[in-house]
């Protein structure tokens, strides 16, 4: 073990790094903390490590005081939490001149294989002069467990799939100026990708434009057959993997619409799949934990309003979305309120929705860092005078219930002017995703 250890860390601190999309991800400053790299399977945690490499490396760094180390080897799989030392101790041996004098860098990558890792990273953090990242499949690696284990010395890096800015950057097509100063042809091709990314989402494994749709769908389902099965099934023991498979259709399949564990409790005891309703709660939270949809409360000041009323549901990433639609009819509507509502995420928003005294509602209140507050309402098509008008009634409803939020109206098309009451401002979704 020690040999393979010792050739590991020799790689670990000298490999050339790889180009990759530079990220936008949010990355807390604060020392003496670990950064625990969570998020949704194949969404880029590891290239977030070597992004987070190549800017120390920018910032003067040198490269030998920056050690990754990836624990998904199978050679490591019968590796001690007591083993761990052995990886520190071979680093110094290579670099003693770095030991408490300068700070080094450590990534470690799905580290959680080891069992009592949390242990050594919390020693780690005690004892030498590092700066710590850590990451790891959703299912050893939950946020609530993260600060159970770290005990406070830990806080969490998000990292979802691409968004769309990320997803014109890769494609090296991403705008060098405001929207609103493209050029004709440049407009027509930013409305081009981004009618590309509600279908395709951002999972950078399937962004090449020349896939076959075939292959898009069958990558995109494995990545759902391994959450289920690993993050859920096997991790929590669950016996009922069929109306696990059918919840999940449901779900991904009607973004942003309510779950109700009631109906769906009836739905699948008529199909002779008899299940509890604390058990289709209990699924519905392990898909959360696992990254594969998003939860969204209804606003309220009481926990009780908050419970008995549904939880709106988006999934993880908007290609999910026409994999699981079996109407074969593209809802683009729920296509929008997805990615608006990742993005907010990405941008740290709390994120409510709110029901009005009439039962009408607005998609999302955001709560950002810093105290704003944003009414948000999502429109795909304005064109018929009737949708225009309910969609834009509910603000006026809402106006005295959330006084200090601005009201801001995203729209999918831009093909004409909208009159909209005072204080309410109109943007379209594309311009809000790339100008915030």
């Amino acid at each position: 073990m020690r040999e393979i250890i010792e050739r590991k860390v020799a790689e670990g601190c000298s490999f050339e790094l790889p180009r990759l999309t530079p990220r936008e991800v949010y990355v807390p400053a604060l020392p003496k903390k670990a950064k625990a790299v969570i998020g949704p399977r194949r969404g880029g945690k590891t290239s977030l490590l070597f992004e987070v490499m190549r800017k120390r490396l920018e910032g003067g760094m040198a490269r030998e005081a920056m050690l990754y180390f990836n624990f998904e080897d199978e050679r490591l799989a019968e590796l001690s939490s007591e083993q761990l030392d052995l990886i520190v101790e071979a680093y110094f041996r290579r670099h003693p001149e770095w030991r408490d004098r300068k700070q080094v860098l450590f990534l470690l990558d799905e580290i959680q294989v080891v069992p009592g890792w949390e242990r050594f990273a919390r020693r780690l953090l005690d004892t030498e002069k590092l700066e710590l990242f850590f990451s790891g499949s959703s299912a050893k690696l939950l946020s609530r467990e993260i600060a159970t284990s770290m005990r406070g010395r830990a806080v969490e890096v998000l990292v979802l799939p691409f968004s769309f800015r990320e997803y014109l950057r890769h494609l090296q097509r991403e705008p060098d100026q405001p929207v609103g100063q493209l050029t004709k042809a440049a407009h027509s091709r930013l409305l081009s990708d981004f009618e590309r990314y509600l279908v395709c989402g951002g999972y950078p494994e399937v962004l090449n434009p020349d896939m076959n749709p075939r292959d898009r769908e069958s990558i995109l389902h494995g990545y759902v057959d391994t959450v289920l099965f690993r993050d859920v099934v096997e991790r929590y023991a669950v016996n009922h993997p069929i109306a696990l498979r059918w919840l999940v259709r449901q779900l991904l399949a009607n973004a942003g619409g309510g779950v109700s564990v009631n109906k769906f409790s009836r739905d699948l005891t008529s199909q002779g799949i008899p299940v509890a309703k604390d058990t289709l709660y209990a699924l519905v939270g392990y898909l959360q934990d696992a990254f594969l949809l998003r939860l969204v409360s209804m606003e309220s000041t009481s926990e009780r309003q908050r419970m008995v009323n549904p939880r709106k549901v988006y999934p993880i990433d908007p290609s999910l979305i026409p994999l699981f639609d079996r109407t074969g009819r593209m809802n683009r509507g729920h296509l929008l309120e997805t990615v608006v509502m990742l993005e907010l995420e990405r941008r740290g928003a709390e994120i409510t929705y709110v029901k009005t005294g009439t039962g009408r509602e607005i998609d999302f209140l955001a709560r950002f860092p810093g105290g704003q507050q944003s009414l948000i309402q999502v429109c795909d098509d304005c064109q018929d005078a009737d949708v225009l008008e309910r969609e834009l009634r509910v603000f006026e409803e809402a106006k005295e219930m959330h006084t200090l939020a601005k009201r801001l109206f995203l729209v999918g098309h831009e093909s004409r002017r909208i009159s909209v009451p005072k204080g309410v401002m109109v943007c379209s979704a594309l311009s809000w995703l790339l100008n915030p």
